[in-house]
């Protein structure tokens, strides 16, 4: 069974940087893409980036780039989302996403067949 376990988030000031990690166990496809998602109050769950894992390819929301890097480890089967120049507008709840196949457009939520349990980012102003 596929699982997604996050973590890095926490409270930090406007213009600053922070770094959220997943680790995924239990993966037993051929290809997939890991990405991050985000839910502030109020707000439906939003695509933010995406990684392929066969082929390294990165997709970005248009609100992060510039800003966010998304990388991964194959070893350690973890992804990692970089995250410079905050914003207030950032803050939400980050989720990690796991889906089956190489999806070389911004993942829909309907779309993503794991998600992991969330880790909250505030960025104060």
């Amino acid at each position: 069974q596929v699982q997604l376990v996050e973590s890095g988030g926490e409270l930090v000031q406007a213009g600053g940087s922070l770094s959220l990690s997943c680790a995924a166990t239990g993966l037993t496809f051929s290809d997939y893409t890991m990405g991050w998602f985000r839910q502030a109050p109020g707000n439906e769950r939003e695509f933010v980036a995406s990684i392929i894992w066969s082929s390294d390819r990165t997709i970005y929301a248009d609100f992060v780039k510039g800003r966010f890097t998304i990388a991964r480890d194959n070893a350690k089967n973890t992804v990692y989302l970089q995250m410079n120049s905050l914003k207030p507008e950032d803050t939400a709840v980050y989720y990690c996403t796991l889906s089956k196949g190489p999806w070389t457009r911004p993942v829909r939520s309907g779309e993503v067949d794991y998600w992991g349990q969330g880790t909250q980012v505030t960025v104060s102003s």
